[in-house]
């Protein structure tokens, strides 16, 4: 994904003190967790014409269970908690993996459907979508000059997905229906608990969006033989890319500071852009231009309006 990860959802650091400053090996994990994510979404796209959507995020759940399952095992919060695994939000945190369930279901069917630059770049909303629901939901006062950036961008959303226009793709709303669950995602992970170990809520949603892919599968025609022997090492490789991606994503943010990061999830974009265009031999100049822009210039100015607020908060 593009993660977009959508994609990207970031990880709480409060359950780790960052004694040294290891930004420079941060944002290097976080651009390695960006290319597995677009290498995860180019195998989906790949894919996506002899295998569902659903039974791809099934794949690509089960396989990434291994990372997360490596990352709660080598948690030193986890274990110095005794190794509990039930949580008292344990509602909450079934109910986050639900919305991943339809989030990265949502993402794997745009990228049959649509170009792999402009499903992924879409995605990238998720950072919009975060600063609107956290005023929302948490209860944050977020400013004109961040409402500002949240409007810029998606007037560049808008642009890309042309609603009215002859060329409008009603597949265009399913990444952006993935960047408004990632970005639920995101957000109500800053209600759970402080004392819970990151890695063990993540293993409760991923755990859950396997359940629900599986689901999700079921109720739309069941799992497809695995075609070739070449398919399989592809899952394979879909999920490992994504769980590795999720735990690269989790090592860069206990690092250092969230706003030293941001800046360099949008590399996502171009990126994006150049893989589908190697691989799949697209170019939709047409329909990123403008928008991918405005998208762009849209998270820059949220992560330059965190910086000055965290200036004044320390100064």
């Amino acid at each position: 994904m593009s993660v977009s990860f959508l994609v990207i959802v970031p990880f709480p650091t409060h359950h780790r003190p960052m004694k040294t400053d290891l930004t420079l090996t941060a944002i290097l994990l976080l651009l390695c967790a960006l290319t597995l994510f677009d290498g995860m979404g180019l195998i989906i796209k790949y894919l996506s014409p002899r295998y569902s959507a659903a039974e791809l995020s099934a794949w690509r759940n089960v396989f990434g269970l291994i990372p997360s399952l490596i990352v709660l095992v080598s948690s030193r919060d986890w274990h110095a908690r005794g190794r509990i695994l039930k949580i008292r939000q344990w509602k909450m945190a079934l109910a986050r993996g639900a919305i991943l369930t339809f989030a990265q279901f949502s993402f794997y069917l745009s990228l049959g459907i649509l170009t792999f630059a402009t499903a992924s770049t879409i995605t990238y909303a998720n950072s919009l979508f975060a600063v609107a629901l956290a005023a929302v939901i948490l209860g944050e006062n977020v400013g004109k000059i961040r409402w500002s950036a949240v409007l810029i961008g998606f007037a560049g959303v808008i642009w890309i997905v042309r609603p009215g226009a002859d060329t409008f793709s009603p597949a265009a709303l399913l990444p952006l229906g993935a960047a408004m669950g990632y970005a639920l995602v995101g957000v109500t992970a800053r209600m759970m608990d402080t004392q819970v170990p990151t890695p063990l809520i993540n293993l409760y949603s991923s755990l859950t969006a396997l359940a629900g892919a599986i689901l999700l599968t079921l109720f739309t025609g069941g799992f497809t033989p695995i075609q070739q022997a070449s398919d399989m090492g592809l899952i394979v490789a879909m999920g490992g890319f994504g769980g590795s991606a999720v735990l690269l994503l989790i090592m860069a943010y206990r690092m250092t500071e969230q706003s030293n990061l941001a800046p360099f999830q949008y590399f996502g974009i171009p990126l994006a852009f150049v893989l589908g265009w190697i691989f799949f031999d697209e170019a939709p100049w047409n329909e990123l231009y403008p928008g991918a822009l405005l998208v762009l210039a849209s998270g820059l100015l949220i992560v330059w309006r965190e910086r000055q607020l965290k200036k004044r908060r320390q100064g």
